[in-house]
């Protein structure tokens, strides 16, 4: 089996084809000049702090503005990425902060998830199963020959550079900092397959042919019979601890037989992990736990890709963050839902060719000292996953098409009802972060979009108001919704102040003072995200979701359907007593009042103006 490659400084090199052919064009990720990002970044903390507090900091930003200090960090960061060979500024340090660094458990806490539409077509697991996996094998195709046309934003290109990771790949632990591994595609034709906390290796492949939809589903038959008359050592759950534990414990695994490592190998340089669950979620909670979650025992959470077919047909796909953020997964799963729920999968011939072999089972040597350790990381498992609270607030009243009618961008809708629903529970607003892509740039990943303004603050202070007229509510909403907007598509342009504010925290020397606009309480407070929130859509999916990033707030993935929003609010069972369940009510309260407002709004407006 050839050797995984360490991806932890990509190369400029890229493969031909359709999908890499914008990368040389792309423009590199800018460094704002100070004089943007300073004034922007005190009008994003100014509603979020008491007048005395804005005091100080406008005069310590201000300070560091002029400061030869600032003006040299300024200096040393606009260097870094003028370098000829660097294709990002921001990539290595974002990577490993981040993602290859972040010691936590990877699920819950890094890892995000979609879960699907039913297939009505397709109720027995492995049928369904089989569909997807020729779906995805088609699109891993094209991914692999570069024929797959590049994401557009309108008529702009975005960077392909995190397809390189999306399969056939895997994080590996190690001490510090965790790493990328990256298998070569072509001569890595299988996949990997976990029933009842067994591992086994399903090529894709035989006599140059891959399998039909029958092939597969009747292979997948023959690994449930066989997993389901055996117990094993759940060594997936290793995957789910801390990843410091994990690499002790994947050093375990690996030396504990000399087999291991090769099987380990096998496990990782698979396309992708298909998981085969046995349960059978019904709510919208149940099986986006599962998705999210699960019980830890049938995973290998450091996979790239994980596609998860429950025993009733119910399936999602659960992401590793690390290198892949959710544009490029979400076009992946929009894609093969596509194809599995409208007909287009090519599923191949109905017959099944007698030669295929068993699958082959990945006999994990398992000595007491790892059995130990798979018990220790399931019951550090079990205790964090217990540690949350999950509420899927499922809004029908309407949704995308009806938040365009009334005027309104959807994102930034759903944002203003978010803030409304937060400021109704709590009576004031707190630093939210809202995902913003900076793919137009190459390899850019993501910008923290502030969804908390000034006229955010209002626009809730006016609807929590009985005072206040309908007219001036829409007022209110029309400017924070535009406020957002205009916030949103400065990021999009690599001109938010959080990365940029980092990159300069990073080039300060060891041995120099750290600036007192970084020591400032302000810049601790405003940036500790009690709302971690973030948009993927798709009409194919029944929610997305993820954590919350800090102990005190929520997470929350929404998905803009046609005709609904969907909420994953996701928050931890603590002493300051979060409650998702009251939020999810408040934010369906806000939606609501946000369009009979903006509509009581309209027909006052047509009543004194019937030309309207």
């Amino acid at each position: 089996m050839p050797s995984a490659t360490q991806t932890q400084k990509p190369s400029r090199d890229y493969s031909t084809g359709k999908l890499y052919e914008f990368q040389e064009q792309l423009p590199k990720l800018p460094v704002p000049a100070l004089s943007e990002t300073l004034p922007r970044y005190l009008r994003t903390v100014e509603p979020l702090l008491s007048a005395k507090d804005y005091a100080h900091t406008k005069r310590v930003v201000e300070e560091f503005g002029q400061s030869v200090q600032g003006r040299e960090l300024q200096r040393r960061l606009e260097a870094r990425a003028a370098e000829p060979e660097r294709a990002n500024w921001l990539e290595e340090w974002w990577n490993e902060l981040s993602y290859m660094g972040y010691r936590d458990p990877v699920v819950p806490y890094v890892s995000y998830f979609y879960a699907f539409k039913d297939d009505k077509l397709r109720r027995k697991p492995t049928q369904r199963a089989a569909a997807l996996v020729r779906a995805m094998w088609a699109f891993r195709g094209q991914v692999a020959s570069g024929e797959l046309a590049p994401e557009m934003a309108r008529d702009t290109p975005l960077c392909s550079n995190s397809y390189r990771f999306m399969f056939n790949a895997t994080r590996v632990p190690r001490k510090g900092a965790d790493y990328e591994a990256t298998y070569p595609l072509g001569e890595n034709e299988h996949i990997a397959v976990v029933r009842n906390k067994q591992f086994f290796v399903l090529p894709l492949v035989h006599d140059g042919q891959v399998l039909s939809a029958a092939e597969i589903a009747s292979q997948l038959d023959r690994i449930i019979q066989r997993a389901d008359s055996a117990a094993a050592v759940p060594i997936g759950t290793l995957t789910s601890d801390h990843r410091d534990k994990w690499t002790e414990n994947y050093q375990l695994l690996a030396q504990a037989a000399p087999e291991n490592g090769a099987l380990l190998e096998r496990l990782q340089s698979a396309a992708f992990l298909l998981c085969l669950d046995d349960a059978q979620p019904v709510t919208r909670e149940e099986f986006h736990r599962v998705f999210w979650h699960g019980d830890g025992r049938n995973r290998w959470f450091d996979k790239s890709l994980q596609l998860i077919v429950c025993d009733n047909g119910k399936t999602g796909l659960l992401a590793e963050h690390s290198s892949m953020d959710g544009t490029p997964t979400c076009r992946l799963s929009d894609y093969i839902l596509d194809q599995t729920l409208n007909g287009k999968v090519d599923l191949g011939s109905t017959a099944i060719r007698e030669e295929l072999g068993e699958p082959e089972l990945l006999r994990f040597v398992t000595p007491p000292a790892v059995v130990r350790a798979t018990e220790q990381a399931a019951a550090r498992f079990d205790k964090v996953v217990d540690q949350h609270q999950l509420r899927v607030l499922q809004y029908e009243a309407f949704g995308k098409n009806e938040i365009k009618r009334l005027g309104f961008s959807p994102d930034a809708f759903v944002q203003m009802a978010i803030q409304l629903g937060y400021y109704k529970l709590y009576g004031y607003s707190r630093a939210t972060y809202e995902a913003a892509a900076t793919r137009k740039f190459l390899h850019g990943r993501t910008e923290t979009c502030r969804s908390v303004s000034h006229e955010s603050v209002a626009f809730c202070r006016a609807f929590e108001d009985p005072r206040t007229a309908p007219t001036d509510k829409l007022a209110a909403l029309q400017a924070a919704a535009k406020a957002h907007g205009t916030y949103a598509r400065a990021c999009s342009e690599g001109k938010g102040v959080d990365r940029h504010l980092l990159g300069l925290r990073l080039v300060l020397r060891s041995d120099e003072e750290k600036p007192a606009i970084f020591r400032d309480p302000a810049y601790a407070k405003t940036s500790h995200w009690a709302l971690s929130t973030s948009q993927l859509s798709s009409e194919h999916f029944e929610g997305w979701g993820f954590s919350e990033v800090v102990p005190d707030g929520y997470g929350i993935a929404y998905t803009i359907r046609t005709d609904a929003l969907i909420f994953h609010i996701a928050a931890m069972k603590n002493e300051f007593g979060l409650n998702v369940d009251h939020l999810a009510h408040y934010i369906k309260e806000a939606a609501t009042e946000m369009r009979m407002a903006t509509l009581a709004a309209k027909l006052s407006e047509k009543a004194s103006n019937p030309k309207l």
